[in-house]
């Protein structure tokens, strides 16, 4: 007898068939169950032995994987201290230079040798800031740069076109000034400008270096005391020369030798000048100017430095010889 399908693809409607009865599901309405094993157990025992050296392959390359995966040392974690030690051990090696150094290197290409002729001769006359001269040394300050029968001082060029701020002492009172640029140039200079409230001048070179390279200027305003400087210049001759140490005060005042003038907003500071450093820059760890060293104060009334030296503030140096950098 034919059996009537589970499922019907046929539009009819299940009334169509009214006397069709309802057929039970049996073990033979489906496939054999374990058709599926024999077959596989066929296919296996066909094709054991390249079965076999399958597995084999893949079991020596997953194990020639996890020998190397454990024969291979972790990888290290770098932490801070491993950075601090390299650090170190190349800072041991090979140092950094020094601020100090980095800065004198900045301002030296700006730095100018002033020699002036026609100088007091040595007896005990000085010239003020003012360009006068006076008497004995009766007072406690001394203006760095004045020593007996000397005329040398410092400069820094200051503008593309040789601009040389010194301080107004250096040269005041001679009938001769000459320059040396750091490349060596030699030339006769002449006074521009002078500003005696803030003891300073501007020289103006008949003959500039090719290279010339005016130093660069920087407000003074977030100066503090502690802060690192360096004094460049000519002291006693010997140059240029540098000296570090860090500002001691701000705002100070200074009465030069026989208290004809009084200067005002200096930067005191420690580092090391001496006569010949006069006119010549104070600058930061940068190099950039931020003074124009103009007196040393020493209780001694000796001529050589004991840890107070002034500066004028290079706003007011610029200023007063018409640059205005700020």
């Amino acid at each position: 007898m034919k059996r009537a399908a589970l499922y019907s693809r046929s539009t009819r409607s299940r009334a169509a068939i009214p006397d069709a009865p309802a057929l039970p599901l049996t073990d033979e309405s489906v496939p054999d169950k374990r058709a599926w094993r024999k077959r596989f157990a066929r296919f296996t025992t066909g094709y054991r032995i390249p079965l076999i050296l399958l597995a084999v392959g893949v079991a020596g390359v997953c194990g020639g994987l996890l020998q190397r995966q454990l024969a291979e040392p972790a990888a290290m974690v770098i932490t801070q201290e491993h950075i601090d030690q390299a650090v170190r051990r190349s800072l041991e090696e090979k140092p950094l230079p020094a601020q100090s150094a980095k800065a004198f290197e900045a301002i030296r290409p700006s730095v100018v040798r002033v020699v002036g002729a026609n100088h007091p001769e040595a007896t005990g006359s000085l010239p003020d800031p003012a360009g006068k001269p006076v008497g004995k040394k009766t007072g406690k300050a001394k203006d760095a740069g004045e020593s007996e029968g000397a005329s040398i001082g410092t400069g820094v060029v200051i503008t593309e076109k040789g601009a040389i701020l010194t301080n107004l002492h250096v040269v005041s009172g001679t009938s001769r000034i000459t320059v040396t640029f750091a490349d060596g140039t030699e030339s006769e200079a002449a006074i521009a400008g002078v500003d005696a409230d803030n003891d300073l001048a501007v020289l103006q070179a008949q003959k500039l270096p090719d290279d010339l390279q005016p130093a660069t200027l920087v407000t003074t305003g977030d100066l503090r005391p502690g802060d690192e400087v360096v004094a460049v210049g000519f002291p006693f001759g010997f140059g240029p020369s540098a000296s570090a140490g860090v500002v001691s005060g701000l705002k100070r005042e200074f009465r030069s030798t026989g208290g004809q003038r009084v200067l005002s907003n200096l930067i005191q500071f420690d580092a090391a000048a001496n006569p010949g450093n006069s006119g010549g820059p104070l600058v930061n760890s940068q190099g950039e100017v931020l003074g124009i060293v103009t007196a040393i104060l020493n209780p001694l009334q000796r001529g050589f430095f004991v840890g107070l030296a002034f500066a004028v503030p290079i706003e007011n140096a610029a200023a007063a010889v018409g640059v205005h950098p700020f």
